[in-house]
């Protein structure tokens, strides 16, 4: 339990993304209109505010989704998204909540605070049960609020060779729940909104279907994604010789979350401060349904050793209210196997762009923010006006 909560401000943010890398393309017909005059980020040293830490729990094979009974107390496992929580917990925890209804009781206890679990909590108020959240720490503490944040639900979830029919199933009905879901959010406090995002290269891109995972069939339907839009040199202000363009949804975790804890509150749900070493303390609650939203913190709870930690960070800058869109990618090699990116957000931009496979440290990598944000005032001083 206690890696669950293994976030500190002023390490590194954790990486929910791939702004679109993830998902197919699919190009304008039209000529694309020139997008010159976009407002350059100022990446200047001086204006770094924050580093920011988190671990994404990642599963070769994807996320839990079952139940199992310990003695008279019913455990449904929901966790291990990834960099997908963000994306696609709306959705398991609407499938987790469905679980719960064969359940007796109408009383439950989930454990974990960040988006997965204040996600399910609200679908199973929804759905009539008194709720309660057990947790060691609570929103702005927790690793999902450490995450870029977007609608990337193939962001580093599940190897192609571990993949089952059964689980693509289910991962399927989970992105489109959610995405119906977070689309409702828009404008209406929760920090869900649109944004233009640009895809650089200076290699032409190819229109392709599917995901980055090897796969039988696309993971992704095409009604979920949104067209792209290729544009050429003298298109774009870029210093590539592409961009592709579509537009993604943003998620800003703070006000997000934030908003999540207050529906969660306002509907009767009550959090309580505690942790758990093994689970024999869950048949000790007084709720005899109990829903793991724990994340990393299931390998030591629960003993799954597939999990293992992906160490990501953020460096955000003072917030510029006149960059309204977001990038990924530039010239030059990538930082850390990944591509450099940014997002705006209300309370700073952030510049992202490393994947640690099985790194604890939650101390920031000072060879890595220093590549990252070399590489965007590079990207940025480069831009045309």
């Amino acid at each position: 339990m206690n890696r669950r909560t293994m976030l500190k401000i002023g390490g590194m943010g954790l990486i929910g993304s791939g702004l679109g890398a993830c998902s197919g393309h699919s190009w304008s017909v039209d000529r694309p209109m020139p997008e010159l005059g976009l407002a350059p980020v100022r990446a200047d040293w001086d204006r770094v505010i924050r580093t920011t830490v988190g671990l994404r729990p990642h599963r070769p094979s994807g996320f839990v989704l079952h139940a199992e009974r310990f003695g008279e107390t019913t455990v449904i496992h929901n966790y291990g998204h990834g960099g997908a929580g963000m994306s696609i917990s709306w959705g398991t925890g609407q499938l987790a909540a469905e679980m719960a209804l064969d359940h007796d009781s109408r009383a439950a206890a989930v454990i974990g605070c960040g988006v997965v679990g204040l996600t399910c909590a609200r679908q199973l108020q929804r759905r009539g049960f008194d709720v309660a959240i057990y947790a060691m720490t609570v929103p702005p503490n927790t690793t999902s609020n450490m995450s870029l944040a977007g609608f990337t639900p193939t962001s580093g979830l599940v190897s192609g060779d571990r993949r089952t029919p059964a689980w693509d199933a289910q991962f399927r009905e989970a992105v489109e729940i959610s995405y119906r879901q977070l689309q409702l959010l828009v404008g209406r406090g929760y920090g869900v909104s649109w944004i233009r995002s640009y895809a650089l290269s200076d290699n032409e891109p190819r229109a392709r279907q599917g995901s980055r995972v090897p796969e039988r069939a696309p993971l992704l339907p095409d009604h979920l994604r949104t067209g792209s839009t290729r544009l050429g040199p003298g298109e774009h202000p870029f210093p590539t010789r592409y961009a592709t363009r579509r537009t993604e949804m943003r998620i800003e975790p703070t006000i997000y979350l934030a908003a999540l804890v207050r529906d969660f509150v306002g509907f009767g749900g009550r959090i309580a401060i505690r942790s758990f070493a093994e689970p024999r303390e869950l048949v000790a609650l007084e709720e005899s349904l109990v829903v793991n939203c724990t994340g990393l913190g299931a390998r030591d709870l629960f003993g799954d050793r597939e999990l293992v930690p992906v160490k990501g960070q953020l460096t955000v800058l003072v917030p510029q209210p006149e960059v309204d869109y977001g990038t990924f990618g530039g010239p030059g090699p990538s930082v850390g196997g990944l591509g450099i990116h940014m997002q705006p957000r209300s309370d700073g931009i952030a510049l992202g762009g490393t994947a640690e496979r099985g790194e604890w440290s939650l101390e920031p990598n000072r060879e890595a923010m220093e590549r990252i944000v070399n590489a965007h005032r590079t990207l940025f001083a480069a831009m045309q006006s």
